[in-house]
């Protein structure tokens, strides 16, 4: 890992809110990612699963972890299973934990190796009642790919049929969406390479670059501050491609004229960043596009201040649809009259603004959180709203992190460049 090391304080904490919602005599069984297959004999770079990881900091392939808190043998109430290493392995794959740097890094007094989970598995399922099972069950996720945790379900089911498979999922939802300080200061510093990667490529843009070497001066700072990498697939959209929500070709040249959006984040530690900002790529913006970048400025302004305790993510989004709708007016891109009478359930703006204004953020980029519930003191979500005009090829989007607190909101992202003025300074001060 390119990461220091978190402090284990961290992992035993959320051990032990993890173990209070479990009912009597059950047990939690989560396994490590997949290393998935690329092609030939490589395989894609890993990244730990993130629930394994929330409770065990382990950041390592092929490990397991039991939770079992009224284990009648104590040694398994918690219990860490790792790959056992060899000569081999440590020539061509490098350093593996010990047994000592896995008990130090997560707080795990019992470590044992891999290969002995199927023989203690049978005789902690003797005694338990019911087993929690981790699927990957973000809302957003459409999986067809057969992983360890599917896998493991279905072995499960067909070993012991009598016992009751119950998911994990929802409590680890309820749990990691709400963030402790030491996630926080993750999330921060993610941020904050994130920012220098902003301000490295304001003094890169100029007319002529492409899109990909915006994308490697953003590489070359997140690296350089021992970041993973990138957080997700960054956009670096210029002209009509910033109309594409999801553009990631990064292959186009940014014309002078052309607004430059860039979405894109640090991984810390795993841990998440999600930034937007859209820059004109001579350093000057026009009127009409000053205009439009403002507008969406004041909708992220007001929507920042609508992430609350007890708001509910669904109502929020309509209401910064709402927000959105005024400027649309105010642009000249929707009629008063037309909106007047338009569908409710299909509402005019969507033309130009189709997507949320928010979503959870942490381990994962979209991370897990229960958008129908109240929000909570200690959430971490993105405000992202966005103009996008394909007949000017024009897009804008404008992100920042927030985090909700007891005494209000703290933006992450507070001293990155977002007003027009501050962007244009930074662009032509060399």
């Amino acid at each position: 890992m390119k990461y220091t090391s978190i402090d284990s304080q961290l992992f035993i904490e959320n051990r032990k809110k993890f173990a209070a919602q479990l009912p009597p005599n059950s047990m939690a069984i989560l396994f490590a990612s997949d290393e998935m297959p690329r092609s030939a004999d490589q395989a894609f770079v890993f990244r730990q699963n993130p629930d394994l990881f929330w409770l065990t900091g382990i950041d390592q392939e092929k490990t397991i972890l039991i939770i079992y808190p009224d284990c009648p043998n104590p040694i398994y109430r918690e219990a860490l299973f790792l790959r056992k290493t060899n000569e081999i392995i440590a020539v061509w794959e490098g350093h593996k934990y010990t047994k000592e740097e896995a008990k130090a890094a997560s707080g795990i007094d019992k470590i044992n190796w891999t290969e002995t989970f199927e023989e203690v598995l049978p005789s902690l399922m003797a005694y338990c009642e019911q087993v929690y099972l981790n699927l990957n069950e973000n809302d957003r996720a459409a999986n067809e790919v057969p992983y360890k945790d599917v896998r493991f379900a279905n072995e499960l089911k067909y070993k012991f049929p009598a016992h009751s498979i119950k998911r994990l999922g929802p409590i680890m939802s309820k749990l990691r969406s709400v963030k402790h300080a030491t996630e926080i200061e993750l999330i921060q510093r993610a941020c904050n390479i994130t920012r220098d990667a902003f301000i490295r490529v304001c003094k890169f843009m100029k007319p002529g670059v492409m899109e990909y070497e915006v994308e490697a001066e953003i590489i070359h700072e997140f690296i350089r501050q021992r970041a993973t990498g990138h957080a997700y697939t960054p956009i670096i959209a210029s002209g009509y491609n910033a109309c594409v929500l999801h553009y990631i070709e990064n292959n186009r040249v940014c014309n002078d004229g052309d607004l430059v959006l860039m979405d894109f984040g640090a991984e810390y530690a795993n841990y998440a960043a999600d930034l937007t900002r859209t820059i004109p790529a001579n350093g000057k913006f026009t009127q009409r596009q000053k205009d439009v970048y403002n507008a969406v400025l004041r909708v992220m302004k007001q929507a920042k201040t609508m992430l609350k305790p007890g708001a509910i993510l669904a109502d929020y989004n309509k209401e910064v649809g709402n927000i959105m709708e005024t400027e649309l007016i105010g642009l000249g891109l929707l009629n008063k009259d037309d909106v007047a009478k338009q569908d409710k359930e299909n509402p005019l703006y969507k033309k130009y603004y189709m997507h949320g204004a928010s979503h959870f953020l942490g381990i994962d980029v979209h991370d897990i959180g229960d958008r129908y519930a109240p929000m909570q003191v200690g959430n971490v979500f993105t405000c992202e709203p966005g103009i996008y005009i394909p007949e000017e090829k024009l897009g804008i989007r404008i992100e920042n992190d927030i985090l909700i607190t007891e005494n209000g909101i703290v933006d992450l992202m507070q001293d990155i460049p977002i007003e027009i003025e501050e962007i244009e300074e930074l662009m032509n001060t060399k």
